[in-house]
């Protein structure tokens, strides 16, 4: 599994470039470079000892006896009990991901990328280095505070005595921070093995400093502390007192008591008191953020972080406790180093709280670069981030590290180390929420390839997690939670617009296709309502080079329903090697995103066209999401023209046309298709209940130009709802006739087309009532809520030159076989040719042709009945010539059949 994550994938890119292919290159080098670095961290010196040093350090020894003097015993152990169900929870989901499939370098950042996509763990991955730069940062000046204290010159005082030489001042506790995280970088510097076995002593120095502790509650004697405060005079104090175990004492402690912080001189609260104290329980990361070091990521990582996290928790308890029963409350509250004047050996004490923060601060340093790191070499931020690619021979990223000690330098200007504790809080449970979500977000899609050998998590743990993280996170600092949440909001629009594509998968495709199936079994065709009928459209293409402003109109005309391109691949598979139309998936699917239609794509093999559309006629789409309309192109002799190259989405000058598309058919080459067998398709499409659009001269349909033009008058949509080669049955309130009416108000309601307006024509004969059958007609698009212009055209000359071609005058008897031809047009809207029936002339159509063409202001799109093609294939190619004579030089001209009922006047 790990080398198909780590492969690099072939994919075919519309616009691909130089630029992508070098990235892929650098990319590689990176993995190269951090293959070629060995792993050899083992579970407790790459996994344990990290976390627990980075648990165990400035809340244990400088603000452990501040959260329980100030929360007092019980809101202690209860702040304790919310910060691990919060922590323990994502262990949980932490171990699941982690088990699932090889780590890399990145820790919590290559979980969530991973897991994710790109954008969230990009944007969590910034928001992850800071958390560890604020840390180490945070860490950094707690180490300052417990030099300051032991090494500093009393407050009020120019001189100090003895050890006190140390000056105390903003600038000079900012020195003395920048030398200590210069310490913390030379470490980082030299490489994670180096790290490991200074954090390997540091943890045997902070096991004696603790066993120390913990034997000094029972062995040291009452005895009073004098305790320095800034605020008062250099001969003042206040005293504390360690009483031992005592029952008074418990009781004193066990209710709250929250006073101000002698370091900032503000009022705390449960939300404040619990931010600080909240960052002892922030290293569970620690170990993860080392998984490009370790052995074995997948077997470390859960064991080590679960026995590191229940450690500390007894820990934390036992020492919360014990410090209840023997420490009075002004000394929890007012002497942060107070385990120091207890202790039975008070050196000791010392050096294990700064080998304990110096260890945090390195292990924060060195996670931050190594997340750092990680993201440069996924390219995510593009250039940005390319120094910090830079790796040493054995594959230290170096340039990383320094970069991350420069971001830790650029936080200590904060000052004190409770200032930062809320946004390193926040920080943190942002994170942790997310890892819950990408745990959560892996079991929800229920993929298959989602099984984690770490089974002791269900959906309902991330559940708990994501929740707590969240309302902990506003809990303790309403405004930080925003910003940082508003940050992430920002970084995640950033990469969802300016990242690469990325070959790692994304979960937000698994937890779509989840949710569509499940909703796709819910669409009940037995359910469907006319009231709630949309256009599912199947459109032909057979190049889209020639089809480019086609497929964007179709586009327009689809109203939220279903869009498919279709296109047939005339080879038979028996004769291939292997199937010609996977290559080309990749080129179809860039030309939709180009486009920016919402569109699918469907490409079949067969042996003629007219079997092809059948196939996507059958099997497009899936349970109640069928293609209901088939669009074609119109079949004429008009040489193809090269819509793709002048359409916009590819005249910009950084845009090249794509080339996985052959080109267009020369004017003298044969066609593909026949005009018999085109007439096929149509009728084979009536036969399947399907409607029918054909669109004629849409390529010169310039929509943007023709929106565009000045208000006054606005484009016009023109709509003849009537079978112009049947004037002797024009009907305007049959199923064809309100399909047509449906699709001309459909594109009008598109938002590109709202300010067309849509103009009906009503042909009317002398001594036929014209008014009656317009105030008719008037009614029925009240009845549906169409706005349009009706305008009366008189076409009497028109009809006369059809009926001068039948056997008698329109009031005389109908030819033989007309009753029939009469009845079954009333059902279907066919036009059919008996062999004892007159048909219509040329000279008629072509008079037809002149009406509509004579109508101004010359419309944007016209909208034509389309009539049933005859039932004799014979007449197939007679068919086809009139619609091509109707037709000819209107311009962008859409024939419509339909055959299903799609208006409603009901609510």
């Amino acid at each position: 599994m790990a080398s198909s994550e780590r492969s690099a994938l072939l994919t075919y890119r519309l616009c691909g470039g130089s630029g992508e292919e070098e990235r892929g290159r650098e990319r590689a080098r990176g993995r190269a470079a951090a293959a070629a670095a060995p792993r050899k961290l083992p579970t407790f010196l790459g996994v344990v000892v990290p976390t627990l040093l980075s648990m165990f350090s400035v809340v244990l020894f400088l603000r452990l006896g501040f959260v329980v003097g100030h929360a007092g015993l019980y809101q202690a152990l209860a702040m304790f009990a919310v910060a691990y169900f919060i922590i323990g929870m994502t262990v949980l989901s932490v171990c699941a991901i982690a088990t699932n499939g090889a780590l890399d370098a990145g820790g919590a950042y290559y979980m969530i990328s991973r897991a994710l996509g790109p954008e969230f763990g990009g944007s969590i991955g910034i928001m992850f280095f800071l958390a560890n730069v604020c840390g180490s940062a945070l860490y950094v000046l707690g180490l300052v505070e417990a030099v300051v204290d032991s090494f500093g010159i009393p407050p009020g005082q120019k001189v100090g005595a003895g050890v006190h030489v140390l000056p105390q001042s903003y600038w000079y506790e900012l020195l003395y921070g920048t030398v200590l995280l210069a310490l913390c970088l030379l470490v980082c510097l030299v490489g994670a093995s180096i790290y490991a076995k200074a954090t390997f002593l540091i943890f045997l120095i902070v096991a004696g400093v603790l066993g120390t502790v913990l034997v000094s509650f029972f062995a040291t004697q009452p005895i009073g502390v004098p305790i320095r405060l800034p605020y008062l005079n250099g001969s003042e104090t206040e005293n504390g007192s360690f009483t031992g175990f005592s029952l008074a004492t418990l009781r004193d402690n066990l209710g709250g008591g929250y006073g101000v912080d002698y370091t900032t001189g503000q009022m705390m609260s449960f939300s404040s008191v619990f931010a600080v104290m909240f960052n002892g329980c922030t290293g569970i990361m620690a170990g993860s953020n080392m998984s490009g070091d370790l052995k074995r990521p997948s077997y470390s990582i859960p064991r080590g972080t679960i026995s590191a996290v229940l450690f500390t928790y007894l820990v934390y308890n036992l020492l919360a406790f014990l410090m209840c029963a023997t420490c009075s409350r002004t000394l929890l509250q007012k002497d942060y180093g107070f385990l120091r004047d207890i202790s039975i050996f008070p050196p000791l004490v010392t050096v294990g709280i700064y080998a304990a923060t110096l260890s945090a601060a390195m292990s924060n340093l060195i996670g931050a670069s190594r997340i750092l790191y990680a993201l440069a070499r996924d390219d995510l931020f593009g250039r940005a981030l390319t120094l910090a690619k830079k790796t040493s021979a054995s594959g230290n990223p170096v340039m990383a590290v320094i970069l991350s000690w420069l971001v830790v330098q650029l936080v200590l200007f904060s000052g004190k180390l409770n200032t930062i504790a809320g946004v390193v809080t926040t920080f943190f449970l942002l994170v942790y929420a997310t890892v819950n979500l990408a745990c959560l977000a892996l079991e929800w899609a229920s993929a298959p390839n989602f099984r984690p050998t770490f089974r002791y998590f269900t959906w309902h743990t991330c559940l708990l997690g994501i929740a707590g993280c969240c309302v902990m996170m506003f809990l303790i600092s309403p405004v930080s939670a925003s910003v940082s949440l508003g940050f992430l909001l920002l970084l995640l629009l950033a990469l969802h617009y300016l990242s690469p594509s990325s070959t790692w998968g994304y979960i937000s495709q698994a937890l779509i296709f989840h949710q569509v199936r499940k909703y796709l079994l819910m669409l009940d065709v037995r359910k469907d309502h006319v009231k709630f009928w949309r256009p599912q459209m199947l459109l032909m293409v057979q190049n889209p080079r020639g089809s480019a402003r086609l497929i964007d109109f179709v586009n327009d005309l689809k109203k939220s329903g279903l869009y498919v391109l279709g296109h047939v691949e005339l080879q038979d598979l028996d004769t291939l090697p292997s199937d010609p139309l996977q290559p080309q998936q990749d080129s179809w699917l860039s030309l939709v995103d180009k486009l920016n239609v919402k569109a699918f794509v469907s490409l079949t093999l067969a042996p003629s066209v007219r079997h092809g559309v059948r196939q996507l006629l059958f099997t497009s789409g899936l349970g109640g999401m069928r293609p209901n309309t088939l669009v074609l192109g119109f079949y004429d002799d008009a040489a193809p023209q090269d819509g793709l190259a002048r359409h916009p989405a590819f005249t910009s000058a950084r845009e090249e046309v794509p080339l996985g598309f052959p080109p267009l058919r020369a004017p003298t080459a044969p066609k593909l298709l026949s005009a018999r067998e085109y007439v096929g398709i149509v009728a084979d499409a009536l036969k399947m209940l399907r409607n029918v659009l054909l669109a004629r001269q849409l390529e010169s349909l310039d929509k943007a130009w023709e929106l565009r033009r000045a208000a006054s008058p606005p484009p016009t949509i023109h709509v003849w709802p009537v079978n112009l080669l049947r004037p002797d049955s024009a009907r305007y309130a049959d199923t064809c006739s309100l399909f047509l009416l449906q699709m001309a108000c459909v594109l009008n309601m598109a938002r590109a087309w709202r300010r067309a307006h849509l103009r009906l024509f009503l042909c009317v004969e002398a001594g036929a009532m014209p008014h009656a059958q317009e105030e008719k007609l008037r009614q029925l698009l009240k009845d549906l809520r169409i706005q349009a212009q009706i305008q009366l055209v008189p076409w009497d000359a028109v009809t006369r030159l059809h009926w001068q071609t039948r056997r008698g005058p329109p009031g005389g008897p109908a030819p033989i076989g007309a009753a029939e031809e009469e009845e079954e047009e009333e059902e279907e809207g066919s036009v059919n040719y008996p062999a004892n029936a007159t048909q219509v002339s040329d000279e008629y159509v072509c008079a037809a042709n002149r009406l509509v063409l004579e109508q101004s202001p010359t419309p944007a799109v016209r909208f034509l009945y389309l009539p049933r093609p005859p039932a004799d294939t014979s007449l197939y190619p007679l068919y086809l010539h009139q619609l091509e004579l109707l037709t000819r030089g209107l311009g962008p001209t859409v024939l419509v059949h339909g055959v299903s009922a799609v208006t409603s006047t009901q609510l």
